[in-house]
């Protein structure tokens, strides 16, 4: 039997068991029974489309057809979004341009899902009456001047097309529409129930997944792309240290699982007060932490410790809390370096420990390299970085096999957009945070789900600027980080809609439901 039909066999075994596991307590939360199934019959679709294909583009003819058949019938598209984002890595390949032009442009399994399932919801919402237009808001203002300048920079430096493919239709489809759809789509806290709902059951999957690759050496997913016909860049067998394998699941590679991971992480505290069983609960925290151990990813780990101490911070009696937490720490540390994972777990972490520290000194000098090409052209950036001496100089020193990781988002953004760039995109998503932050300020009961929410999507939003310094930008982690910004943005609106909700009905009728902390006038 081919090793990708042996994957396959496993990937369906393990998502059965989850799937089994979290739909009690998924339709006690969110969706009704109907919506759990179809959801779970269609990840298994997408699945078994892309291993039983054998040719690329008959799998994503056959995905295309089966997502435009369920989009109709599924009321909640984040949710849906959120479901299936992780069923089947992003392998890409270009559509030709049947001798016209080279390509039109390159589609994978990421790109596809937004196409047919955030584009029609971003079509319909647009003209729902009560929804904000594009560009109201502070928030859209910043992101489509980034994207602007982005377009108008790399005008100077590549043909029209391809920056009109890449600067354009790229930024639209990947990241425009899973922030727009965020933030326009959840009205109530139902909605952000059953959406944060499926995200952590699809991340669930990719836990049992991940904790199966690290612990028989074999990922599951690796032999998928050669089944399509296709070589992809991604998805390579990594090792942290000789210790162990690197989980990396459907992302493509361990760090990214490990961001997904310690953001599921976080958005998993909201479900605390919606869980009915707290052993349930504490079962799937538990297994999102494992997941998050198998990709052996530093980062993540320290960005999810972050997230937690955030949200304590930010939550109702805080200093009682942070003591107890620390003396929580004082009782586990002794216990943890006495076991056999004590010294192998302090050996992990940066700086602290031994095993790779190597990377780290790369990833600094990869830093004052980049700041030093950056300030040579400080405004708009250098995006002839790669073709640079000192590029060469990182290539043939440390880069693996012969490529260059950035591995930090901020310095990527920086050396294209250079500081303008760079601080319309840290402006974006510090206007949300102050947002989110103010909006908790002004809620009397500190006990509250909608507290709960605004303080879990604020210290999952410090996590992920955390995390984005050790990691660039690729893969499935801009899509996250824009989609958790367009929740922010969401979290505004049900403010404002409570807000009008208590007030006279003719004070009512005159509330335009956007956010006052976030309106440019």
């Amino acid at each position: 039997m081919p090793n990708h039909l042996k994957a396959l066999i496993v990937i369906l075994v393990l998502a059965t068991l989850v799937f089994a596991f979290a739909k009690a307590p998924a339709c006690a939360v969110a969706s009704a029974a109907g919506d759990f199934n179809r959801r779970r019959n269609l990840w298994f679709a997408v699945t078994l489309a892309a291993f039983l294909a054998h040719n690329f583009w008959v799998y994503i003819i056959a995905v295309g057809a089966l997502l435009l058949y369920a989009v109709p019938r599924e009321q909640n598209k984040l949710a849906m979004f959120f479901f299936l984002l992780f069923a089947v890595p992003s392998i890409s390949e270009p559509i030709t341009g049947l001798g016209i032009i080279r390509s039109f442009f390159t589609i994978d399994y990421y790109r596809l899902l937004s196409l047919a399932v955030l584009l029609p919801a971003f079509l319909v919402l647009r003209k729902q009456p009560g929804v904000i237009p594009v560009g109201r808001l502070l928030s859209d203002k910043f992101i489509l001047a980034y994207f602007i300048l982005n377009f108008v920079l790399m005008l100077t430096a590549s043909t029209f097309t391809n920056t009109l493919r890449h600067a354009f239709f790229y930024n639209f489809i990947d990241y425009f529409l899973p922030y727009y759809v965020a933030s326009r789509s959840m009205k109530s806290l139902q909605d952000f129930r059953e959406a944060l709902m499926a995200l952590i059951v699809a991340v669930l999957v990719m836990t049992a997944i991940g904790a199966f690759e690290m612990v028989t050496h074999w990922l599951l997913y690796a032999s998928l792309d050669k089944a399509l016909g296709l070589t992809w860049e991604w998805g390579r067998y990594l090792e942290r240290g000789g210790m162990a394998l690197r989980a990396q699941a459907s992302t493509g590679h361990s760090i990214a699982l490990g961001y997904v991971m310690a953001v599921a992480f976080g958005l998993y505290l909201f479900l605390r007060k919606s869980v009915p069983n707290a052993k349930v609960w504490n079962l799937g925290l538990c297994a999102l932490l494992v997941g998050m151990i198998s990709t052996l990813s530093r980062g993540p780990w320290v960005g999810a410790a972050l997230m937690f101490l955030v949200f304590v911070a930010t939550g109702p009696d805080p200093l009682r809390r942070i003591v107890k937490l620390g003396l929580l720490g004082v009782i586990l540390l002794p216990i943890l370096l006495a076991s056999p994972w004590g010294e192998k777990f302090i050996a992990l972490l940066p700086y602290v420990g031994n095993v790779e520290q190597e990377t780290v000194t790369y990833r600094q000098r990869l830093f004052e390299i980049g700041i030093s090409v950056m300030m040579e052209n400080p405004f708009f950036g250098a995006y002839t970085f790669f073709l640079s001496e000192q590029a060469q100089e990182l290539r043939a020193g440390g880069g693996q096999n012969g490529l260059i990781d950035l591995g930090n988002t901020y310095l990527g953004i920086g050396l294209g957009n250079g500081l303008v760039g760079l601080s319309l995109f840290a402006g974006f998503f510090i206007t949300i945070l102050i947002g989110i932050f103010n909006g908790m300020r002004r809620l009397a009961d500190r006990e509250s789900e909608l507290y709960l929410l605004g303080q879990v999507l604020f210290s999952v939003l410090v996590g992920i600027l955390f995390i984005i310094f050790t990691v660039s930008s690729s893969l499935v982690i801009p899509v996250i980080y824009f989609t958790v910004a367009g929740l922010g943005v969401a979290y505004f609106r049900i403010l404002a809609l409570e807000k009008a909700t208590s007030k006279p009905p003719e004070a009512t009728a005159r509330v335009t439901f956007q956010p006052v902390a976030m309106r440019v006038r």
